[in-house]
């Protein structure tokens, strides 16, 4: 992903309405290094989303090769079908939502449990799935713009799977080899992970769902790759907003006004780009200052700091986009 990084530093030198404070990166490193030792010390296999938690592996699972292989497809095709759907920030105020529930927390929850209940769909189930059938496991109005949405994305990716990988779910982590960049590339290319914006001549392929969906997948162990450090963090509207709070990244002031009176971003429009790569960039500085860990797991201490009530409090960014 170093074209990615590569272009996002340089959107953030040129970048009119949103600035990285320099000197505010090395102090936020050393708060957030605490956290991330943390993550890694209580990682324990079970993926930790920014989502919610996932079905872990089958705790009677033995090392046979029919049991790994099944467990391994089960996973792959639970987070897949996550990942294809893990968008819709800017629709999530108009959500039902359950109680003590973010937008993105309730999808997840209802679709984990409905696999816990019925398994995933099957490649040819998710080719063929409709708004009302969305809906309905999601616990959501039909007519919600995102169901359509969804049911798109999850038709496209049962094609994928079922014309490139032979139904397989877990072959296309096969494909991918050992590299999770190699995954979040493949993804990328089709439209239910889709995810490339423009400044200027730059081209950025943030390529947010991909990446997260190729580190969920080697947290869960569905995967192992060897090369998780060389993802990006993973460009939303939260981990941003967590940013600006802790005086890392500065807005405009006409930026910020809108923001606080809740006018939706246009998807990639020169704000919304320079939001989302200059907080790549600043999590790249993070990691060289000494936060620890790589992006992803930066990313991840952000992400869940931005669960606190200060962070919630105060509006961000929204924009309706299937990016995330």
């Amino acid at each position: 992903m170093d074209d990615l990084r590569s272009a996002c530093a340089e959107v953030a030198r040129r970048a009119r309405h949103v600035r990285v404070v320099p000197e505010a990166i090395a102090p936020a490193a050393r708060e957030l290094a605490p956290a991330v030792r943390a993550l890694a010390r209580a990682a324990d296999g079970l993926a930790t989303t920014t989502q919610a938690s996932a079905p872990a592996a089958d705790a009677g699972a033995t090392s046979r090769p029919a049991e790994e292989a099944q467990r391994r497809e089960r996973l792959a095709a639970a987070w897949l079908t996550l990942g294809a759907i893990n968008f819709g920030s800017g629709w999530f105020p108009t959500l039902r939502k359950r109680p003590g529930m973010s937008g993105a927390r309730t999808i997840a929850a209802a679709l984990w449990e409905r696999f816990d209940a019925w398994g995933c769909w099957p490649a040819s189930a998710l080719e063929q799935i409709e708004p009302d059938e969305v809906a309905a496991t999601l616990g959501q109005d039909p007519r919600h713009e995102l169901m359509a949405l969804y049911a798109a994305s999850l038709r496209d990716l049962g094609g994928h799977v079922r014309r490139d990988h032979g139904g397989s779910f877990a072959a296309v982590l096969d494909a991918a080899g050992s590299s999770a960049v190699s995954l979040a590339r493949l993804l990328g290319r089709w439209a239910s992970f889709a995810d490339e914006a423009r400044h200027g001549e730059l081209r950025l392929p943030f390529l947010k769902r991909a990446q997260l969906a190729a580190a969920d997948l080697h947290r869960a162990k569905a995967a192992s790759f060897g090369d998780l450090p060389s993802l990006t963090m993973f460009a939303d509207n939260l981990v941003p907003h967590v940013l600006r709070l802790d005086g890392v990244l500065r807005y405009s002031p006409a930026l910020l006004e809108r923001i606080e009176r809740g006018e939706l971003l246009e998807h990639g429009c020169a704000e919304e780009v320079e939001i989302r790569a200059c907080a790549v960039h600043a999590v790249e500085l993070l990691v060289k200052s000494g936060a620890g860990g790589c992006a992803a797991e930066v990313d991840e201490a952000l992400w869940n700091r931005g669960q606190l009530p200060r962070y919630k409090a105060i509006p961000r960014h929204r924009c309706r986009t299937t990016a995330y």
